[in-house]
């Protein structure tokens, strides 16, 4: 029995970080809208990681409009800080997403938009803004042999903490930042760790001179990318020396370049390659096969292991919402964020910047509320307009 739909001027679709600063621009600017979950609370993605991920990004560089992190939160916020922040963002907007809701279609009319949840609830719009994050599918690769492992095999959404570990040898999949920052947990919890590396990186130090490295970004933006990717490589040769000793291949391109060419931001170290040097993690090439409670690997070498951590990133999961057209082929990532990409759809918090994603976050959601605004019927007050576009 299809339900009458809930007549609003804008849904947004999400309730993590880009939801909640689109939320409260448009609420800044007096335009009515709803906000959709699919879990029971805001800020899910970051609830649901493992318990030691700090942010990547300095706070004075992630905080959503309007509001700053608090004072006493340090420079790298933990997950439980963000989670709060992220809270107290959704209290001081009062922001209220209605939880449980799915979003399964869209459908696009002559002047508005149609939006169907798995329960059966139907929204109607004139603007649409999808909000659901670049992280939302979790990849999960597979080998030959691999379900025949018999240990635990999780996904890094699925990790939670090495405690479990302690004394045992656990496999890392993939040296992004996610693997990086697994891989240090796990020793730090006892456990023989080894980190398997696909293809070849790009390493940067989380901070440099003792500024934040992504503040550096903000500077090199401005550069030609091949000035900016030189002082890049610089910048880890100086922090980092020859990673090939490790067992590492260098990309032959600099971290910004890898940035526009991939959408994968290169390995802010939190302390992963240290832990190499010493000895205490082991670098290991790209599986090829497992076996009952081993895996092989492409230089024919092979360990035994008892449990293996598949640090193989996400994918947004957009296929069932937009047409073809708007996304890559390679990860089915939308090709634009932060902008209307067909009358009246907008995305927000999918494009993967060298400055960090809250900031980019942070500046879409302005914008997007701006065009809303501007583009909208209504005619908006000087003050709207205002609210919206002042930077903080």
């Amino acid at each position: 029995m299809t339900s009458v739909p809930i007549e609003t001027e804008v849904v947004i679709i999400g309730a993590g970080a880009a939801g909640l600063a689109t939320g409260a621009c448009l609420k800044r600017a007096g335009v009515p809208f709803v906000l959709l979950e699919r879990a029971s609370e805001v800020g899910t993605a970051w609830r649901s990681r493992y318990d030691r991920l700090h942010l990547h990004t300095s706070k004075g560089l992630s905080a959503l409009p309007f509001l700053p992190f608090p004072s006493e939160v340090p420079r790298y916020p933990s997950r439980d800080e963000v989670v709060r922040y992220l809270d107290a963002y959704a209290a001081q907007f009062a922001l209220e997403p209605r939880f449980g809701q799915h979003v399964t279609s869209l459908e696009p009319g002559q002047a508005d938009w149609l939006v169907e949840c798995s329960d059966g609830q139907h929204y109607r719009s004139a603007q649409v803004v999808i909000a659901t994050g670049y992280a939302r599918v979790p990849q999960r690769p597979s080998w030959p042999g691999l379900e025949t492992f018999g240990g635990p095999v999780l996904h890094s959404s699925e990790y939670r903490n090495g405690r479990a570990w302690a004394g045992r040898a656990v496999l890392v999949v993939g040296l992004g930042n996610s693997g990086g920052e697994i891989a240090v947990d796990l020793v730090e919890h006892g456990a023989r760790a080894s980190i398997a590396v696909r293809s070849p990186v790009n390493l940067v130090p989380r901070d440099f001179l003792g500024i934040p490295i992504l503040a550096w970004g903000i500077v090199l933006g401005v550069l030609p990318l091949w000035l900016a990717d030189a002082i890049g490589s610089l910048v880890s040769w100086l922090s980092f020396g020859s990673v090939e000793k490790l067992g590492l291949r260098r990309l032959p391109y600099g971290p910004l370049s890898q940035i526009r060419r991939t959408g994968r931001i290169p390995l802010l170290d939190v302390g992963t390659v240290a832990l190499m040097r010493k000895g205490q993690l082991e670098v290991l090439p790209e599986p090829s096969s497992f076996a009952p409670g081993r895996a092989h690997f492409s230089d024919g070498s092979e360990r035994a292991f008892d449990a293996i951590v598949l640090a193989t990133g996400f994918a947004p999961g957009l296929e069932d919402l937009l047409p073809r057209q708007l996304l890559t082929d390679s990860r089915a990532a939308p090709l634009q964020s932060g902008t209307e990409v067909m009358r009246g759809l907008f995305l927000c918090g999918f494009y993967v910047a060298p400055t960090g994603m809250l900031r980019e976050i942070e500046r879409e959601a302005r914008r997007i509320a701006d065009k809303i605004v501007r583009g909208g019927t209504r005619v908006p007050s000087r003050r709207s307009l205002d609210a919206i576009s002042t930077v903080q």
